[in-house]
């Protein structure tokens, strides 16, 4: 029997419903700032409005007044809200103070309303006018080698702004262009493109509407994406098969009640999802997907002796794939001992899973960080397409792989420029028509580019955005680390851990939100971003900014360019005066955006070409590739003596590393983060109970304790898991994870197959 311990408890309901929309109220009176937020959530996602800040899934052709979600109104609201980190703010609150608030506290502060600079005697921020910002970190910058200078880009940064910054960042000299994508997707961009050419999903929203079979794969929707879980119904509803593969039961892919369906929010309703799920343990995936795999061949056998249709397709396998017959020898190499343990699963379920992928002939495979956040993230992808491919399914309607997107724009930047290794004509043509020389020196991704932080390498760090040092791995090495840097520049709208790492030079350059209305010389500026499925659309916000002292971020990039490069060519005030004019310059560089200014007219925006959706590969080959899985998430010597493997996760409230609040409502967690997830069966193997304090200590690739990687006193909260399986939350369980645990192929941190040892905490 669980004991009833305080914040802990099992969340009987449906995700959505009434509890979303209280969520939703609570939420916005907290924010103080009620009709503000009324406001913009009615031009939230809709045309001639802007984009949500939170997640990437795509906008559908017919909108309703209200086009949002749960954790886009906490987005939103968090944004919109009155309170202000002001220079009298920073004035009351050292660094050192500040230092002691909790994650959520420091942005719960409110909105930065003015350029800050830090000043080591009274250790505060002191506000500073723009130009002396600009003209001070141009001049520390004209003193360093470009090498020495990071760029990173969080996935909030819109096109125009991370064209602009890639621009500045290359006529300067750099390629080092650490992002978020590097922390989470870049597995998709290296595993598709290697597979179908193309390092991007291949279905539109409306695949959803054809296809017969979605099956989703280490994902959350209910609280990383809740859209989604409207579309979602859609599928259910009119008979179509949801089936969910991922270590832990999550509520948003069991069922959903949509709060803008009357009969489901009166009679307390709601619609089933996933009508199975398969809890693999942490970390199996290729085994699975390969094991199901093996499965299809050995049904694919039955079939032929007994003359009934095969279940592989192979007029598509001869036609338009290659490596097959590679794969097939491999797959029947494979001992199912070997697939039932690296799964977690037994052979039963696996093949009651390829029986089921058999019968249904149109099959969207959608998968999220628990896929890619692993050591072999890269091949976890290429297994995805190895599945879809034995059937036939990419290159038509209703089919295709759904790589799912955190940040509202993280694809969009690599779209525009945000890649540590461009290809020669794409250096070419920013060299042409800006008339500037761009280097071609290989730059570094955000692991590489900590690692060159920590030994000295790197003397400066630029952030547009983001948190980099709280999200990255280790934070015990990299805290201090950053504080032995020249210069750091932080573009942000709140404030957060990072930005009190404070170095030699340290600044804080305000920006407008994307609900606020941005205003240049030729008027009201749109900007532009890319959605899940490669869709283009306009943003333009609407509200009064929450500071007159804020700029847009193409206006800080600017700003910083020309105090940095005083003999630029670039004319960089033309550009931030009418953000045409950039949409224009990428066009030129990028020939996918022609006619970017007409076709972002058109409500809705534009789809930018994806070649594998009609199936042409632009492979080596010109084929769909096949790959052989040849590494483990994690060695199986750190299994050994009963240890697990953890993975981060997010709470229901919270986006990244942004916490919006301390519950973590459809897994049953209120007023508290202390908190690790495990199966009864775990628990019981370590004498545990629910509400014991245990501490969490990371294990090396042997099995051997890692005394400097603990995470001490977390709650046991016993839920619905996979066995070898334990799951905590992000930035807190950072501390277990290591900068050189990494997936080879995409340099991505293993933040979901982490070997750790359990033990009851010292009272």
């Amino acid at each position: 029997m669980k004991k009833n311990i305080q914040g802990l408890d099992q969340y009987e309901g449906a995700a959505g419903g009434w509890g979303a929309v209280k969520a939703c109220a609570s939420h916005v009176l907290t924010q103080k700032s009620p009709l503000r937020d009324t406001i913009a959530l009615f031009k939230m996602n809709q045309d001639k409005g802007f984009d949500c800040p939170g997640c990437a899934w795509p906008d559908p052709e017919h909108r309703s007044p209200m086009e949002l979600c749960e954790n886009g109104v906490k987005a939103v609201s968090w944004e919109t809200t009155s309170k202000k980190a002001s220079p009298a703010f920073f004035a009351r609150h050292t660094v050192k103070t500040l230092w002691e608030m909790s994650d959520y506290e420091l942005e719960n502060n409110g909105r930065l309303t003015h350029p800050m600079k830090y000043d080591i005697i009274t250790d505060t921020y002191e506000p500073v006018a723009w130009e002396q910002a600009f003209a001070e970190i141009g001049d520390i910058m004209r003193g360093l080698a470009p090498e020495q200078v990071e760029f990173y880009t969080s996935g909030r940064t819109s096109n125009e702004a991370a064209f602009l910054y890639q621009l500045y960042a290359r006529e300067y000299g750099s390629n080092n262009f650490p992002d978020c994508s590097n922390m989470c997707h870049s597995p998709t961009g290296t595993g598709l493109g290697s597979s179908i050419g193309i390092g991007k999903g291949t279905v539109e929203l409306s695949d959803f509407d054809a296809a017969d079979l979605v099956i989703c794969v280490g994902h959350n929707p209910g609280t990383n994406h809740p859209r989604m879980l409207a579309t979602l119904r859609e599928v259910a509803l009119r008979g179509g098969k949801i089936v969910s593969v991922n270590p832990l039961r999550e509520r948003g892919l069991e069922r959903f009640s949509f709060p803008q369906s009357a009969k489901e929010m009166l009679t307390g309703g709601h619609t089933e999802l996933s009508g199975e799920y398969f809890q693999i343990r942490i970390g199996g995936d290729a085994w699975f997907f390969r094991g199901v795999m093996k499965a299809l061949l050995e049904l694919n056998t039955r079939r032929v002796e007994r003359q009934q249709p095969a279940v592989i397709d192979n007029d598509f396998i001869a036609s338009q794939t290659a490596g097959f017959n590679a794969l097939k020898e491999d797959l029947l190499r494979l001992k199912w001992t070997d697939i039932e343990r690296g799964a977690g699963l037994d052979r039963q379920a696996i093949n009651a899973f390829a029986e089921m992928y058999a019968r249904h002939e149109r099959v969207i495979i959608s998968y999220g960080l628990g896929i890619t956040q692993h050591r072999n993230g890269t091949q976890n992808v290429q297994q995805l397409i190895n599945l879809l491919l034995m059937r036939g399914n990419m290159g038509r309607k209703g089919a295709g792989i759904c790589p799912l997107r955190g940040h509202s724009n993280v694809q969009g930047d690599r779209s525009v420029g945000i890649n540590e290794a461009p290809d020669e004509a794409f250096n070419l043509r920013l060299e042409q028509h800006f008339g500037i020389t761009v280097p071609r020196a290989h730059g570094r991704a955000s692991v590489e580019s900590i690692k060159a932080i920590e030994r000295g390498e790197s003397r400066a760090l630029i952030c547009m955005g983001g948190n980099l040092a709280v999200a990255m791995p280790e934070p015990q090495r990299i805290f201090p680390a950053m504080q032995k840097l020249d210069l750091q520049v932080h573009v942000a709208t709140k404030l957060n851990r990072s930005h009190l790492l404070v170095c030699k030079n340290s600044w804080i350059l305000p920006t407008l939100g994307r609900s606020e209305q941005d205003v240049q010389l030729s008027g009201i500026q749109s900007v532009t971003v890319e959605d899940s499925m490669s869709m283009v659309h306009a943003s333009t916000g609407g509200l009064k900014p929450a500071s007159r002292w804020l700029k847009s971020e193409p206006a800080i990039v600017a700003g910083l360019a020309r105090a940095t490069l005083p003999n630029s060519p670039v004319n960089w005030e033309a550009l931030v005066s009418d953000y045409r004019l950039i949409r224009d310059a990428i066009e030129a560089v990028i020939p996918a955006f022609y006619d970017y200014n007409q076709r972002i007219a058109a409500p809705g925006g534009f789809r930018l070409d994806n070649p594998a959706s009609r199936g042409e590969y632009r492979t080596a080959s010109g084929k769909a590739t096949f790959h052989v899985c040849t590494t483990e998430a994690i060695s199986e010597d750190s299994l050994v003596n009963g240890e697990l493997i953890l993975a981060t996760i997010r709470s229901h409230d919270q986006y990244n590393t942004t916490i919006y609040g301390m519950d973590d409502r459809y897994r049953g967690v209120t007023g508290r983060r202390d908190v690790i997830f495990l199966s009864q069966q775990e628990a019981s193997q370590r004498q545990l109970e629910q509400g014991d304090r245990v501490d969490i200590t990371a294990l090396d690739d042997k099995g051997h304790a890692c005394p400097g990687r603990v995470l001490r006193r977390q709650t046991v909260h016993i839920v619905s898991m996979a066995t070898k399986s334990i799951a905590a939350y992000l930035p807190e369980a950072n501390v277990l994870l290591s900068l050189d645990a990494v997936d080879e192929e995409s340099l991505t941190p293993a933040y979901k197959s982490v070997p750790v040892s359990v033990s009851k905490s010292m009272e």
